[in-house]
């Protein structure tokens, strides 16, 4: 009797061990939720089963690449690859960010996107989701045609929490596409949009419910809960040395619903990972968050093993994992389904696609960053879905059919007389071509000018454009350059440039372009060929102007378009010239009468600028050489104005620096980064420039082509630099081995850009 009591206690306990259940809840909290992959990692060594997740936000996102069937180490290696800070970064990252589309660099700080149809509607998203849209798509798309868009029939069964803002309530998303529901649960206000599923607007699930343990309860009903929480109060009190640096944190964590750990009961497991030293935005903090998530697990292993008296195997959730892989249908693609266009914008958006019967994930992801390489597509979202007739996916893009306007403003607060103002404007217009107009205005009191813009983007699969450009520069050099430390005449030149040109761009692969262009230049250039000018004097008057027709190759991928730490920049460029000269003698020529001559030459160009290291110290070159037999003016100072320049500091060109102008030179120099902190930089560089054969005074203002192969010339520049919300801050002092400008100090706020001379 005693046996048979025996048998049937341990068959109760068996069955009542065999039927216990397992929910994983994880909160949300930004970045710091990427401590959940740590939790993951130790349930799996240590084989603890887990039959249900529920997650908000990151929590969210991190339970549903689990239950889509990757395992720890999977999203490990996913979290940690240089593409995921892109995607939670808002950046499209190189490989398929299409240089062939970026526009010229100018001074613009400020951005306004407007979409003016019946409406007007700001941007006010800190970041763009092209990126984390796609890669979310693609990457769960087949964990959810595997389950037949149900999560109860994923690898392990699934709700993620969201936010209705109109109804103040909690959405919990049970079906459909997964990549939409964690896409939904991952829409921070202002810094994502929120996503439109289920016909609703949904925002971040951790506005109303940021620690689900009691969607957990309603739609598993677990025996237990294993709940990892990663959004508590980080400051006992008022960090007053760092709030300013915390504040962006703060008001993410003021929109999150605060955590309630009371409605968990004895039987449960609370895991609260030792995250005090990152903040919601520390995405560069991987490997370390993931480490404080995987410490805190390894403290509760024992408690989780005498709770939950069931153990999974590795082998056996690895094979159970496989054949749900293998369960799902392979990413090949046939059917391209477009909504919110006309017919004519369908029919331009196809043709960005292969032409093939077949698509693979390749062609598909090709296809839609070269649509997104352009701004006007801001608002399309992806899609993925399984169409059993063909036995094939389609792929959907959802967008409006907004006309885009832009407004850009900018320029910089100077110590030197070059502050200016900018203000650029675009406009996108879409029909069966897509045209992007833009126009951009400089002003100031050493530099003005005036650039107009018409580009036409020819839709194939091979990208191309047709640009025709105007622009108008004025240089006004006089009062330009006050220097300290040296006394020093002023610089009696003023040039105006004018130019108009037709550009033809193609992409070659994602980050380079070639570019082949034609056009007409008319520059006017008064100066003095003494330096000491009086009131009575008259300058030269030197009219420059002709055609130009060229050839570049530009492979660029530079983080900052002025003061790049990272990334490199190439170009190789090979114009030829034919021009006319036309010299009005001032009071200071030997002239008499008007001069005139032909000048017909080629000119070969290479530039290359590239950064090396990681951490607090980077360092990079830059490397520029120009060859042509281009044959001099009527006098130096002429020579010199239409000779190419060297340019290789922040101000640099806003100096006529006589000894680094040329019409056959190489220079170069390395640039040393010291990183003081993520927003300050030291920065020490140093160059050297040779001129070939240099352009020297004669006699009677002739100009001699000396052959000097010993003669060099160094520039330097030592500063600061704070890369503010507003555009550099930089403080600089700098040396140039040039007797009229030799030392000099800069103090400047803002951008130091400028649009292109005709001659560049």
């Amino acid at each position: 009797m005693r046996i048979l009591l025996f048998i049937i206690c341990c068959l109760f306990f068996s069955m009542a061990s065999t039927a216990q259940k397992v929910a994983l809840v994880l909160s949300g909290g930004g970045a710091k939720g990427l401590a959940h992959v740590g939790v993951l990692k130790v349930l799996e060594e240590n084989h603890i089963p887990i039959d249900y997740i529920v997650g908000t936000s990151m929590g969210g996102v991190i339970g549903g690449f689990y239950a889509a069937g990757y395992s720890s180490q999977e999203i490990e290696q996913l979290v940690l690859d240089p593409d995921f800070q892109e995607w939670v970064g808002g950046e499209l990252g190189n490989d398929y960010n299409f240089y062939y589309a970026r526009q010229e660099d100018n001074a613009s700080i400020i951005n306004l996107n407007l979409a003016v149809d019946s409406s007007v509607n700001l941007n006010t998203n800190l970041a763009n989701d092209f990126a984390i849209n796609y890669a979310l798509t693609e990457l769960l798309a087949r964990a959810s045609q595997s389950s037949s868009y149900d999560f109860d029939s994923l690898f392990i069964p699934f709700r993620a929490v969201a936010s209705d803002i109109f109804t103040q309530r909690v959405v919990v998303l049970k079906d459909g596409r997964l990549n939409e529901a964690l896409r939904a649960t991952l829409s921070v206000p202002f810094f994502f949009r929120p996503l439109k599923v289920t016909d609703k607007y949904l925002f971040d699930g951790g506005i109303y419910n940021n620690f689900p343990i009691d969607i957990a309860r309603n739609e598993f009903n677990p025996d237990i809960i294993i709940a990892v929480n990663v959004s508590s109060k980080v400051f006992e009190e008022y960090p007053y040395e760092d709030d300013e640096e915390l504040i962006q944190e703060s008001l993410l964590s003021m929109l999150l619903d605060k955590p309630d750990v009371k409605q968990l009961t004895a039987q449960d497991i609370y895991l609260e990972p030792d995250i005090t030293p990152y903040s919601s935005l520390s995405f560069e903090d991987v490997s370390a968050l993931i480490d404080s998530g995987y410490v805190e697990g390894m403290k509760h292993v024992s408690e989780i093993k005498r709770k939950v008296r069931l153990e999974r195997s590795c082998d056996s959730v690895a094979e159970a994992r496989h054949a749900f892989v293998l369960k799902a249908a392979p990413l090949k693609f046939k059917n391209l389904h477009i909504s919110g266009f006309s017919e004519a914008q369908k029919r331009y958006i196809k043709q960005l696609f292969s032409d093939k019967e077949y698509l693979n994930s390749y062609d598909i992801r090709s296809g839609y960053y070269k649509m997104i390489s352009d701004d006007y597509f801001q608002n399309i979202l992806p899609g993925m879905v399984y169409n059993s007739m063909d036995s094939a996916y389609d792929f959907e893009i959802v967008g409006e059919t907004n006309n885009n306007f832009n407004i850009e403003f900018g320029g910089n607060i100077s110590s030197r007389s070059i502050s200016q103002i900018f203000l650029g404007v675009n406009f996108t217009h879409f029909n069966k071509l897509l045209f992007k107009h833009s126009m951009n205005v400089y002003t100031g009191r050493f530099y003005q000018s005036f650039r107009q813009a018409s580009r036409i983007n020819i839709p194939t699969s091979k990208l191309f454009y047709i640009e025709p450009v105007f622009t108008y520069n004025h240089w006004d050099y006089i009062d330009a350059n006050e220097l300290i430390l040296a006394e020093r005449d002023p610089t009696i030149i003023d040039e105006i440039d004018r130019s108009g040109r037709i550009n033809v761009g193609f992409a070659v692969g994602t980050r380079s372009r070639l570019r082949a262009y034609g056009g007409y230049f008319y520059n006017t250039n008064r100066f003095s060929n003494e330096r000491q000018f009086v009131s009575t004097d008259t300058l030269d008057l030197l009219k420059f102007n002709g055609f130009r027709y060229g050839l570049d190759f530009s492979n660029y991928n530079l983080n900052r378009k002025q003061y790049a730490s990272s990334g490199q920049y190439f170009s190789l460029s090979v114009d030829y010239f034919r021009a006319n000269e036309r010299l009005t003698p001032g009071s200071t020529s030997l002239f008499t009468e008007n001069q005139r001559k032909r000048n017909n030459w080629l000119r070969l160009k290479l530039h290359s600028e590239q950064y090396f290291g990681k951490g607090w110290f980077k360092y990079g070159y830059m490397v520029q050489a120009v060859f042509s037999n281009q044959s001099t003016s009527f006098n130096l100072t002429g020579s010199r104005i239409t000779a190419s320049a060297f340019l290789p500091l922040i101000d640099s060109p806003t100096l006529f620096l006589e000894n680094f102008r040329a019409y056959n030179y190489l220079g170069g120099g390395i640039r040393n980064i010291f990183n003081i902190n993520r927003d300050i930089d030291f920065r020490l560089e140093g160059y050297i420039f040779k001129p070939f054969r240099e352009l020297r005074l004669g006699q009677d203002q002739d100009v001699i082509l000396a052959d000097d192969l010993t003669k060099l010339y160094f520039t330097a520049t030592a500063g600061l630099v704070y890369h503010s919300p507003v555009g550099p801050i930089g403080l600089q002092m700098n040396y140039y081995d040039d007797k009229e400008s030799q030392f000099g100090a800069l103090l400047h706020v803002g951008y130091l850009l400028f649009n292109k001379r005709s001659l560049d």
